[in-house]
């Protein structure tokens, strides 16, 4: 009888408490998300990482550990998101490309022995790692324009070569492929299966890693594409800049932040203290050491789990690695607040936004070319944009990062046509300059396209204060 009474008791606050929590938000009392044009409203997520899971100071390890990118399972991604009556029109995607065996190394050190082969067996590894290998086989003798004819289709010196693609970058641009195959050709039907060469834009510096790992993408996109129908362009700038590279006054803001870099550089005096110790470990002149850039093999090392090169007078240790790492973060923050970069952002970002702009106008128009477009670049080509763009917050592109805007058509007003910017997964369209807050005024969860063509051809201009209304104008203006 007594546990009886005990559990209608229980029965009869439980309730009572259901009652109270409807009562209360009926009065409005506690909030309760509200779904407008078939959108929950939650909170955008942040092109950071949230504060709870980061560490609450900034740790350079973490930092480095960001940028290696190593290969996992496939996190919840935001690209494809839309409501029902939204339809996908074209996507266009930006990648620095994965991850690879370092451009310098560190003076009289020995080689980091690291293996850029592709071996099924040996991680990190993904399932159509040895169908890819198979397939780029098959490509040799494949019409791409020049230089890229001359390039090798896959990594394959046991012994990397300097800037050589590893299996990380092929597995990393396997995955970015399939993610985005799972998304906008599964799920949204973006192209039809008989897809044409016409449909797809590819184009890509004359690198290999950048070259490779393009293909990477696109084959875990397309698997087992139609080597006819696949046709890479040749960007000889890492800025995408086409017929558009020559601009005074863009290098001239170039000098200016490359003036920042090394005066920040002078006042860290433990950043100096670190280049003095580990030339003297290395038996070399600070000068010669700093030449060099050793955080580009310190990272690569770092990233592969590779231990710090060691000589009679000591090791490289990772104190060393820190300090360096965190001073790269400093100057990163750096660059942000005093703004130098951004006048050279601006300038050399708007040749490739502009082509990007008149793709996606002709998309909305009806036209059904550059459906997908891939442009497998460099970091020092995604930051520019990135800044250009007004993500501030966002991290210094790492191996593998990704940028993406996507075009959509509204179903219910077929004039109507909005735009998402993603960067790493993230939906980062209201962070931009061009859509900041409009979110507040808008129930769309997108951006208008017109705001995005009035920021490259009238506003990113203004940004630069110089009076200018168009790019030539604004490169050949004199003084800064």
């Amino acid at each position: 009888m007594f546990f009886r009474n005990r559990f209608v008791l229980l029965l009869a606050l439980a309730a009572l408490l259901a009652f109270v929590s409807l009562s209360l938000q009926f009065f409005h009392l506690i909030p309760v998300s509200a779904a407008k044009n078939g959108v929950t409203s939650k909170n955008r997520k942040r092109i950071m990482p949230d504060p709870v899971t980061e560490p609450p100071v900034m740790d350079p390890v973490y930092e480095a550990l960001l940028y290696c990118n190593i290969p996992r399972v496939a996190k919840r991604s935001m690209e494809g998101h839309a409501p029902h009556h939204f339809k996908l029109v074209s996507v266009h995607v930006f990648i620095q490309h994965g991850d690879r065996y370092p451009l310098y190394v560190i003076p009289k050190t020995k080689h980091p022995e690291i293996d850029c082969s592709l071996v099924a067996n040996r991680k990190p590894y993904h399932p159509k790692l040895e169908a890819f290998v198979s397939h780029m086989s098959k490509g040799s003798g494949t019409s791409f324009e020049s230089p890229l004819h001359s390039l090798p289709l896959y990594p394959s010196h046991q012994l990397c070569e300097m800037g050589e693609l590893t299996q990380t970058g092929i597995v990393q641009h396997l995955q970015n492929g399939q993610l985005l195959r799972d998304i906008y050709l599964k799920k949204h039907k973006l192209l039809p299966s008989d897809w044409s060469t016409k449909q797809l834009h590819l184009e890509t510096t004359g690198k290999s890693r950048t070259l490779q790992s393009g293909l990477a993408l696109l084959y875990g996109f397309l698997p087992d594409f139609d080597w006819k129908k696949i046709y890479f362009r040749h960007q000889p700038s890492a800025l995408f800049c086409s017929g558009n590279c020559y601009c005074p006054l863009r290098n001239q803001y170039l000098e200016k932040e490359q003036r920042r870099q090394y005066l920040l550089r002078l006042k860290n005096t433990q950043l100096e203290r670190t280049y003095e110790e580990m030339a003297r470990i290395v038996d070399t002149s600070t000068k010669q050491l700093r030449a060099a850039n050793p955080i580009d093999a310190m990272l690569c090392l770092f990233c592969h789990n590779v231990s710090f090169p060691c000589t009679r007078n000591g090791c490289v240790n990772m104190e060393h690695f820190k300090v360096i790492k965190r001073h790269q973060i400093e100057d990163e923050r750096e660059r942000q607040e005093k703004k130098l970069y951004l006048g050279y952002a601006l300038l050399g970002a708007h040749p490739i936004l502009n082509q990007t702009v008149g793709s996606m106008r002709r998309a909305a128009e009806g036209r059904k070319e550059e459906l997908f477009a891939l442009s497998s670049a460099h970091d020092v080509t995604l930051a520019p944009i990135l800044s250009a763009l007004g993500l501030t917050e966002a991290r210094f592109p790492r191996f593998a990062a990704r940028l993406i805007f996507e075009l959509w058509r509204d179903r219910e007003k077929p004039g109507e046509h909005s735009v998402r910017v993603l960067y790493d997964s993230v939906d980062v369209t209201f962070h931009t300059s061009f859509c900041l807050d409009h979110h507040k005024r808008s129930p769309k969860p997108m951006c208008p396209l017109e705001n995005f063509v009035r920021f490259v051809q009238r506003d990113m201009f203004v940004a630069l204060g110089s009076g200018s209304t168009n790019y030539y104008d604004a490169c050949h203006r004199e003084g800064s």
